[in-house]
């Protein structure tokens, strides 16, 4: 198996990049291919004294944070994000990880790529773990800003898809994020989705409100892209500041001083926040292209990188693709 690395995307790439792609390789039985300038990875990988499997594909152009997707990506035909693509579009790859710019691998992997027959829109699907033993599924995390009705239903079905595919989830409960739990609450995208939610065979529990989304309340929560990305980086900014919080106390050496049920609700909570951690579930599926793309965070560091990797791994060794293709969804 060959997972296809974004080499020149994210704010700490190359460097980064390539240490956790060393790191993957070590951990993983697969093969990584590094999408880049040739001549620059080849010097970050000569420190590596282990002989892995990773190979180099030169590309010369790098699409940066700020440009325009659509433009950038028609421009630099030879950009990482569009080799990188076609690695998967040629079936030379069986995935592509990319902590680059979120709009131009969308952007690049649309171009390249068969759109799933009987899909509307493509999402993005955030992994995280929310305070409860396995990952909970957020969608859509940033593609879609204005939605009908239907396209949440559509997410619905594939995070469902995925939970149960590459998570082994038995029927995940499906949660509508809303400003209350009233089947009457919320704007009319929210309430014309439940009706359609309600008609499928989706394990559907109803809307959700946000004081849920950290309570393990649901496997899957479903919401539009521009609430799906507010959500997801608040979750993130939460977790980075009680990191830091923890962390003050460590220096402070306040944990000497905590005894019986305050060190284990220590404990816990450190326990959780490293959850909350993105560098822990690595990045985000695209999903509604017959291809298998993950997005990583634009921060990404060697520890992140090697969960993206894993992530792309795992989910094209559970055949998330082909699970996608034959799919049932919901139409108007």
């Amino acid at each position: 198996m060959l997972i296809a690395v974004d080499a020149a995307g994210g704010e700490y790439a190359p460097r980064e990049v390539v240490k956790g792609a060393i790191e993957a390789a070590k951990e993983f039985p697969i093969d990584i291919a590094l999408v880049g300038n040739k001549t620059v990875l080849e010097m970050l990988l000569r420190r590596s004294t282990r002989k892995l499997n990773i190979t180099i594909v030169q590309a010369s152009q790098v699409v940066m944070d700020g440009e325009e997707p659509i433009q950038s990506v028609q421009n630099k035909p030879d950009s990482s994000v569009v080799v990188g693509a076609k690695l998967v579009r040629d079936r030379i790859a069986d995935g592509f990880v990319s902590a680059g710019s979120t709009g131009a691998t969308v952007v690049a992997s649309f171009l390249n790529l068969k759109a799933v027959e009987g899909l509307q829109r493509l999402a993005v699907c955030a992994v995280a773990y929310l305070n409860q033993p396995q990952p909970t599924l957020i969608i859509d995390c940033g593609v879609n800003v204005n939605c009908r009705p239907i396209f949440l239903v559509q997410f619905a079905q594939l995070s469902n898809i995925l939970a149960e595919q590459v998570l082994d989830i038995n029927s995940p409960r499906v949660g509508l994020l809303n400003v209350g739990e009233e089947e009457l609450k919320g704007n009319t995208l929210a309430r014309e989705a439940y009706q359609l939610m309600k008609k499928t065979n989706l394990n559907f529990i109803g809307n959700i409100e946000g004081f849920d989304v950290l309570k393990g309340k649901a496997d899957v929560i479903v919401t539009d892209g521009f609430t799906g990305n507010v959500l997801i980086k608040t979750v993130e900014g939460y977790s980075q500041v009680i990191q830091s919080l923890l962390e003050l106390g460590q220096a402070a050496k306040i944990d000497r001083y905590l005894t019986g049920t305050a060190l284990a609700r220590y404990i816990e909570l450190t326990s959780a926040v490293k959850n909350l951690d993105y560098r822990e579930y690595g990045g985000a599926c695209l999903l509604g292209l017959e291809g298998n793309i993950v997005i990583g965070h634009g921060r990404s560091r060697a520890k992140a990188i090697k969960s993206a990797i894993y992530l792309a791994y795992h989910a094209a060794r559970q055949g998330i693709v082909e699970a996608i293709k034959n799919g049932q969804y919901a139409s108007e």
